[in-house]
């Protein structure tokens, strides 16, 4: 498979994800993940942001193609291809953007720079 076909699987992938997030025959720590997954997808700030230069887009092309390929290992292959039929055309229009879910990368970089500030007060 090479790179577009992967990319034009993320499409559909991730709806399925979310969708499959909901169903029974997934276990909670492969719902914990597609959590993260769905999250770290909807969310308008990435964990590492777009403007600095290379970095900015690793974790797009990266980090996210990897929380997915998790999670669908982790799904139960059947519940999976139900979810992918299911998920066909689901997000045609482009990915919703929700702004709350941009909280969990804001916490995260808040506590990195708590860290940091705590880190240089201490050495002074």
């Amino acid at each position: 498979m090479n790179l577009k076909e992967r990319a034009r699987n993320l499409k559909t992938d991730i709806p399925a994800i979310f969708i499959a997030m909901k169903k029974k025959e997934t276990s909670i720590a492969a719902k914990i993940i597609a959590v993260l997954t769905i999250v770290y997808t909807l969310s308008p700030i990435d964990l590492i942001p777009d403007f600095i230069p290379v970095l900015g887009f690793l974790d797009d092309i990266i980090v996210l193609p990897a929380l997915v390929a998790l999670t669908i290992r982790m799904i139960p292959p059947d519940c999976f291809e139900a979810c992918r039929k299911e998920a066909e055309g689901l997000w045609s229009g482009g990915k919703p953007k929700k702004w709350y879910y941009a909280l969990p990368i804001v916490a995260l970089w808040l506590l990195i720079v708590f860290f940091i500030v705590r880190a240089v007060l201490k050495g002074v």
